[in-house]
């Protein structure tokens, strides 16, 4: 089911117009994009930013300035209570929230169970019992085949979310998840971290072979958006993004400073995944973005019949991806 141009999906924006959407962790680098764009391009009857930081929310209050659609929520994903009251009459909600660093989440297991594992249950049984109509949560690329704890408990948040429509039953609530890679710009990411070290001369490289996916911040929210229309529940979407050589991003961003392999830190991978061989056997090609289906007998397999099935042994990781990243694209997308 191949999506409509940019330009059509602009012009015909009915999925969001009137809607009241909520995103959790609303003020993360994720939220303040998303919440720009549906202000800008979009007529919701309202945006609700629900996150635990009354600073950040102050700070991204300050940016985007007094719209009477956007609703301020101080909250936790931990707390079933406050989500419960948060999602009275919202009709989308955006699940960003998570606890992503991964040696944080290394050190502090319990914390990043409460939150990825337990905030991603707390979200599923609130928008059930407030008739939300779609949920979209966010993923990442270490919840395929993952290696660390915090790719771990995104995975087993995929499969809550994929598998709460089938706790739906007769409720009309639909929940699908997304999965894209590294986000130039977002917090935590790379670029700011090779920038500061480009000062000092060098720059450290933990394996001169290693890739990742990479994809922009507004690329992201827009992909985001276009499943919301797309979705019919249970789907696991995963854009088809570029990759890039990591030794090509430090060349882009400090093509003077010394490189240093300093060897590949625990929990990390040398490329990353978004489709293992296992998981590709139940995915589908749908032109612009793969479609992972639910392994459950209530799907409906006729909902992406104009979808293509993989080949046998296909899998889609950073390394033997067809598209792939120069220096000075790198260089045009580190500086946008």
């Amino acid at each position: 089911m191949p999506l409509r141009n940019q330009r059509e999906r602009t012009l015909d924006r009915s999925h969001l117009d009137g809607k009241s959407i909520l995103v959790t962790g609303g003020t993360g680098s994720f939220g303040r994009t998303f919440v720009s764009l549906l202000l800008h391009e979009h007529q919701p009857r309202r945006v609700a930013v629900l996150s635990r930081d009354e600073l950040k929310q102050y700070e991204m209050r300050q940016q985007v300035g007094d719209d009477a659609r956007i609703r301020w929520f101080i909250g936790d994903v931990r707390d079933r209570e406050r989500l419960w009251r948060a999602f009275d009459e919202v009709d989308i909600v955006v699940h960003a929230a998570a606890l992503k660093q991964v040696p944080a989440a290394e050190y502090n297991p319990f914390e990043a169970t409460k939150t990825n594992i337990l905030g991603a249950q707390n979200v599923i049984e609130a928008a059930l019992d407030r008739g939300v109509e779609r949920v979209i949560a966010l993923s990442t690329d270490k919840a395929s085949s993952p290696i660390n704890l915090y790719g771990a408990t995104k995975l087993v948040s995929d499969k809550l979310f994929t598998a709460a429509n089938a706790y739906a039953g007769a409720h009309s609530t639909r929940f699908s998840v997304v999965r894209y890679g590294n986000v130039v710009g977002s917090r935590g990411s790379v670029v700011p971290l090779f920038r500061q070290m480009a000062e000092s001369g060098a720059i450290p490289i933990t394996d001169e072979r290693m890739t990742r996916f990479w994809i922009t911040l507004e690329q992201g929210v827009r992909f985001v958006i276009e499943m919301l229309e797309v979705m019919r529940g249970g789907e696991l979407f995963v854009p088809k993004i570029p990759s890039m050589r990591v030794v090509d991003l430090a060349a882009a961003i400090a093509p003077q400073a010394r490189l240093d392999v300093v060897g590949i830190r625990p929990g990390e991978k040398l490329h990353e995944e978004m489709i293992s061989v296992d998981d590709a056997r139940r995915t589908l090609d749908a032109g612009r973005f793969f479609v992972m289906q639910p392994d459950a007998a209530w799907w409906d397999v006729t909902h992406w019949a104009e979808a293509k099935p993989l080949p046998e042994g296909f899998r889609y990781t950073s390394d033997t991806n067809t598209e792939w990243l120069t220096v000075d694209e790198l260089r045009t997308m580190a500086d946008a």
